[in-house]
């Protein structure tokens, strides 16, 4: 007889002695939290933001060369810079905001540190105080984060740049760069309005589309495609209604184009409210239905939703209560898709929204009101004050240490301590490790730039080059932004010094400083460095879903609140799966820690989805729950959100299961409050710790 054996196949006692030898080598691998952020993003390179990158930071150093103030054009340049690579918003309408309004706080930053520079200790304590109002203001949205970075950041440059005088040429210049950016980034308005609000409510369409395919595949490719399409769902539609609802509802009704992008996007929860029921059925939705809904989201895409209506898409017959849910719900959206005179309604398009108060559904409430309640928020947030004075601590630190200590370009030391210890942008170690490995890798590139290319026109010739990968890399990583901010701030640096080569050493130095001191100040140090908060914001939600089940079978006045209640509970859980994205990054303990919450985020989202999924059952003939079935689920959640706030593990929760039919249509959400308590386990995730390396 032949050997049957593979000759490919390494031999077993070899193989133990490879795995011996090879084994010490594993551990010098570096962690996963450390790799999950060198590895490069996928996305897609935005060519538009590319060209509006050189344009924009190349223009101001050739107009100042062209009338021999290339001081001024480097400081637009400069300018320039912090709006490229601040965040800039899909729809051109909003666009005024996060580009203008941080441009502001720039401009009066600036203003604040020229006035102190050279004041030694003064500088330091009002630079301390602009950390924390910078760190206390980031709470408040997106665009006061914006705000509060560029207040710190010119301030922290006017403070150590001596920038021409009088003292209102500095703000003037930088505000100059910001507005050429803004002017760029809506050339393209008149041609293209509307169209990013629509491209987003389109994208929505789809996403629910790809959830109603994953709700009737095999059950286990079922709940793992299920799942990531939810998720995709949630997200698609918390950004369709940022774009949408951007504006006051006396603006919706003005403007025609939003009214119906608005009622579009209001007529697709039925269908996501749907998906659940759908999943419960045991065999998949017919292909036409998710079909149907594609060719919705193509007339969103195209604009083709005005003129008569076509004909309603050819659907098979509902053969059970959930597939008539999906069919009532799917020809709902066909007819207010292609509703022709929904822009002479306004109510319609505001269906299921709360229109006489702000919600993360409905419509912003005004201007001021909205300052007021940041401003109490702010003041009040225990959160923004932990923020804000570990911010004001670093930078007072950072200052103190190269006012005692001479340090060339020292104003590079709290630049950096601002950028890693921005306290929305994510977790403080990995930034502070990134940023050091990408301002290495971006100085390797900024020395061989500087000594090759002589100062002036060959500055203009490089500059539309490596501007143009700033946006590039933007969504690449921390530490890929870094490395492609780092030679433009170099290039402009060597314009306004003439030092050329000789900024590299000390620009790594200042860094490495920067980096030292929010790394160990801003983290080590830090008590709330070692303990994640992933469990009292899910315990929030827990509390909220409960009160969710409560209400999900209590019939009132406003059958709205039901779909807010159920917005607003995923946008919370989107909130917990963004802090479990930045915990896990974490070194241990945290980041383990962050790990094992994971299976219940995602059980909590399946607790709610199990509660829509019987609503809707009755809503289509179904035998509604008793009360005693309903009190009996809500006191589970409400026992599982104590025990969860109760500590800063997974902890046991012991709670007998609620009397009700197995067979009926609270089964189902039954079985998944179940699976729930029976992740919440001290020993899970002692387990789950004590087995990370």
């Amino acid at each position: 007889m032949g050997d049957s054996r593979d000759p490919t196949r390494t031999p077993r006692p070899l193989r133990r002695r490879l795995s011996r030898r090879l084994a010490p080598a594993s551990h010098l691998a570096p962690p996963e939290w450390l790799l999950a952020g060198l590895r490069p993003q996928s996305a897609p390179i935005p060519w538009a933001a590319v060209a509006r990158a050189s344009i924009a930071l190349t223009v101001p150093l050739a107009a100042g060369l062209a009338l021999g103030a290339p001081g001024y054009g480097a400081l637009v340049s400069l300018g320039a810079l912090l709006a490229v690579a601040g965040h800039t918003a899909d729809a051109y309408r909003m666009r005024i905001l996060t580009i203008a309004v941080p441009q502001f706080f720039g401009a009066l930053g600036v203003t604040i540190g020229s006035l102190v520079y050279g004041h030694g200790w003064v500088a330091v304590g009002v630079l301390t105080v602009v950390a924390l109002v910078s760190g206390m203001i980031s709470s408040i949205g997106a665009v006061a984060s914006s705000a509060g970075l560029l207040l710190l950041l010119d301030a922290v440059i006017g403070a150590g740049l001596p920038l021409p005088q009088p003292w209102w040429k500095p703000p003037l210049l930088f505000a100059l760069g910001g507005l050429f950016v803004l002017a760029l980034s809506l050339l393209a308005w008149p041609l293209r309005r509307g169209v990013p609000e629509r491209t987003a409510v389109a994208a929505t369409y789809r996403a629910v589309a790809g959830l109603l395919e994953a709700a009737g595949r095999s059950e286990r490719a079922k709940t793992d495609t299920y799942d990531t399409q939810r998720l995709a769902v949630t997200e698609s539609l918390n950004h369709s209604y940022d774009l949408v609802l951007a504006r006051r509802a006396r603006e919706h009704g003005r403007s025609r184009p939003l009214v119906r992008l608005l009622a579009q996007l209001n007529v697709i929860i039925p269908l996501v409210e749907a998906a659940p029921a759908a999943r419960l059925r045991g065999r998949p939705l017919p292909a036409a239905i998710p079909a149907a809904v594609r060719e919705l989201a193509d007339a969103v895409a195209m604009g083709r939703t005005e003129g008569p209506p076509p004909e309603p898409p050819e659907l098979p017959a509902p053969d059970d209560r959930c597939a008539r849910a999906v069919d009532t719900a799917l020809r709902h959206a066909f007819a207010v898709v292609h509703r022709p005179d929904i822009h002479n309604d306004p109510g319609a398009a505001y269906a299921g929204v709360d229109v006489d108060a702000d919600d993360k559904l409905g419509r912003p409430a005004p201007l001021w009101v909205r300052a007021r309640r940041a401003t109490r928020n702010v003041l009040l947030s225990e959160a923004s004050w932990r923020y804000g004075l570990r911010l004001a601590l670093c930078i007072g630190l950072a200052q103190s240490l190269v006012s005692l200590i001479p340090v060339p370009r020292s104003y590079w030391v709290a630049l950096t301590v601002t950028f890693i210890l921005k306290p929305d942008f994510g977790s403080v170690f990995s930034r502070a490790v990134l940023r050091a490995l990408g301002t290495a890798l971006g100085l390797i590139t900024s020395a061989a730039i500087l000594a090759a290319v002589p100062l002036g026109w060959w500055d203009v010739a490089v500059m539309p080059v490596i501007a143009g990968l700033i946006p590039a890399f933007v969504a690449k990583g921390y530490a890929f932004q870094t490395a492609a901010i780092t030679p433009v701030i170099l290039l402009i640096s060597d314009t306004l010094n003439h030092e050329g080569f000789e900024l590299v050493i000390p620009r790594f130095v200042d860094s490495m400083m920067g980096c030292a001191i929010a790394l160990i100040v801003g983290y080590l140090l830090w008590p709330e460095s070692w303990r994640s908060r992933i469990g009292h914001r899910l315990a929030d939600t827990v509390e909220d879903t409960a009160e969710y089940v409560r209400r999900a079978f209590v019939y009132g006045p406003d059958q709205g609140e039901r779909a807010r209640m159920r917005r607003r509970l995923y946008r919370d859980l989107s909130v917990v799966r963004s802090e479990f994205q930045r915990a896990v990054t974490e070194p241990p303990p945290t980041g383990p820690r962050a790990t094992a919450w994971l299976p219940l985020v995602v059980a909590v989202e399946r607790v709610v989805d199990a509660t829509t999924a019987a609503r809707v059952r009755v809503d289509y003939g179904a035998e509604p729950p008793t009360p005693a079935e309903i009190s009996g689920v809500e006191r589970q959640l409400r026992e599982l959100a104590a025990g969860v706030r109760s500590s800063e593990v997974l902890v046991e929760v012991r709670a007998e299961p609620p009397p009700g039919d197995e067979k009926g249509v609270l089964a189902p959400l039954r079985q998944e409050v179940r699976a729930a308590l029976a992740i919440t386990s001290p020993q899970r995730g002692t387990d789950l710790i004590d087995r990370t390396p």
